[in-house]
């Protein structure tokens, strides 16, 4: 029988007590934000309050490893976390966001870790990642960004778009090609610092939920080949590693929206009486109820079996493509059928599911869209 370790439950009802305390009363005033327009996020008060509590709980850095000042934890352990997380339509993850900061922990020299690393596991700086490319999306093969060495310095060119969190970044890693390969050969991993001559930030762009990305130009942006992470030609693996940390991510936060949306529906049928009877008591919702539960069941086992696999050293991205894709074509579905059972107020701007759904349609999108992930996992069941 398959059971989380004392102290990994722990952590998780931690959590939990965290999301329905602090996170869930603040709902409705992201709601009122996405419903003017604006931006979704948390405003930088509450963004304030929310991380001194995660500093008073511990709930920091969970992670990071011990000589940063972090816990340490494994995968296993974080999952349960990601799952709680995801019952709030509130966007808030602990600091520091654990995808670069597993791609630093890989691949960044000495310096690079006193100068980035430290600061960044800590919490005391930001950063994001710009892959995409306009017209080749993140198909290492069409990538166009190119980046040039003169002397001591490398000189980037390009255009990189659908970029998250570039406002508040106060250094981006950028894939730009260096060599000749077709496809993953050849590109290199530069950090970027923010106002850096030639990184403009060119637009800001609106998406579902009131999120916000951005497209990024270099227009010949000069560093030093101090700022290349890892080595020259090979940042692909190293950029890979940070896209499986983010899709055991998202099929963990694809468990706990989902929950959030089946205890809504639940709630709601059995008090919903249409034509005298129960919605609870039809069978059309009792299965959309009795599959909901299955494949949430379903689906957290596969989060934990690939983070079990990833805390032995395996290589398990084929394990975080199929989460990733079920994880989120299952939030989906569950969501819509609970914006169903719902009736005209489950499509209304006042409950929380709507952006839920927003949001996991996004999901379904960044890091690797469901077709290139359905592809890539019938290719290695092939070649077996």
């Amino acid at each position: 029988m398959f059971e989380l370790p004392e102290e990994h439950r722990m952590l998780q009802e931690l959590v939990a007590k965290f999301v329905d305390r602090d996170l869930i009363p603040l709902e409705k005033a992201v709601l009122a934000r996405e419903m003017s327009g604006q931006k979704s996020g948390l405003t930088a008060e509450e963004e304030t309050k929310i991380l001194a509590t995660c500093k008073e709980l511990g709930l920091w850095g969970l992670d990071v490893p011990e000589e940063y000042g972090g816990a340490n934890l494994p995968y296993s352990a974080l999952v349960g976390v990601y799952e709680e997380q995801g019952r709030t339509c509130v966007p808030f993850t602990f600091p520091p966001d654990s995808p670069n900061l597993h791609m630093l922990i890989a691949v960044a020299n000495e310096e690079q870790k006193v100068k980035y690393l430290e600061p960044y596991a800590r919490g005391e700086a930001h950063s994001a990642i710009a892959i995409s490319e306009p017209g080749a999306g993140g198909d290492p093969a069409g990538m166009t960004t190119r980046a040039v060495k003169d002397g001591n310095d490398w000189i980037i060119n390009g255009r990189k778009i659908w970029v998250s969190r570039v406002p508040q970044a106060d250094f981006v890693i950028v894939m730009a090609r260096t060599g000749e390969g077709k496809r993953a050969e050849g590109v290199t991993a530069f950090i970027v610092e923010r106002n850096t001559p030639g990184f403009i930030i060119e637009r800001e762009i609106p998406m579902l939920g009131g999120q916000r990305t951005y497209e990024l130009v270099f227009e010949d942006c000069r560093i030093p080949a101090s700022q290349i992470l890892g080595t020259e030609g090979k940042g692909y693996a190293p950029m890979q590693l940070r896209l499986t940390v983010r899709r055991l991510q998202m099929g963990a936060w694809s468990v706990g929206m989902s929950r959030r949306a089946l205890d809504m529906m639940v709630e709601h049928t059995k008090q919903r009486v249409t034509f005298g009877q129960r919605l609870a008591d039809r069978q059309a919702i009792q299965w959309w109820i009795a599959d909901a539960a299955m494949k949430i069941h379903a689906c957290r086992l596969m989060v934990y079996d690939a983070a079990a696999k990833a805390d032995a050293g395996k290589d398990v991205r084929t394990e975080a493509s199929m989460v990733k894709l079920w994880g989120t074509e299952m939030a989906t579905e569950i969501i819509d059928h609970a914006m169903q059972s719902f009736g005209a107020m489950g499509v209304a701007k006042e409950l929380p599911l709507q952006l839920m759904a927003q949001k996991v349609r996004t999901m379904r999108v960044y890091e690797g869209p469901s077709e290139v992930h359905r592809m890539a996992i019938a290719r290695k069941i092939i070649g077996r």
